[in-house]
């Protein structure tokens, strides 16, 4: 079942580099990815985190199909100057929570999500506690 799905995201993101069970799109592809897994049964968004390099940010998604038995990992780099990227929250509730914590955490904007606010930190505090320039 894992291979037909990565049959099916070869033909439809030649632009992605896949390997076993990590693929990384191209960020103008995630939602059109996101949308396809979704539709094919990926029913679990397991995490969201976001890795902070000196020239760009990196997404990483977790992804999980009960009914294939099987997760992915979706990787999308963002430019670090203003950094956002579209909400999950219409896929998965669970991107909820995640996203405001990557937004606490790495200053990354979610568009379109419910509710885009501080979750850890007060809404006062100065800065980004993971990036690498936080001082």
């Amino acid at each position: 079942m894992v291979n037909n799905i990565i049959s099916v995201l070869k033909e439809k993101f030649p632009e992605a580099t896949i390997q076993e069970d990590i693929v990384v799109v191209p960020f103008q592809s995630l939602l059109s990815l996101i949308e396809l897994l979704h539709g094919e049964g990926f029913d679990y968004l397991q995490d969201i985190t976001a890795v902070d390099w000196p020239d760009r940010f990196t997404l990483v998604y977790q992804v999980c199909s009960y009914h294939l038995s099987t997760r992915l990992e979706v990787k999308t780099d963002i430019p670090k100057e203003n950094p956002s990227a579209p909400s999950l929250t219409p896929y998965w509730e669970s991107a909820n929570w995640l996203e405001r914590e990557i937004y606490d955490m790495f200053g990354i904007k979610f568009t379109g999500h419910p509710n885009m606010k501080r979750i850890l930190l007060d809404e006062d505090f100065s800065g980004y506690p993971l990036r690498k320039d936080y001082q």
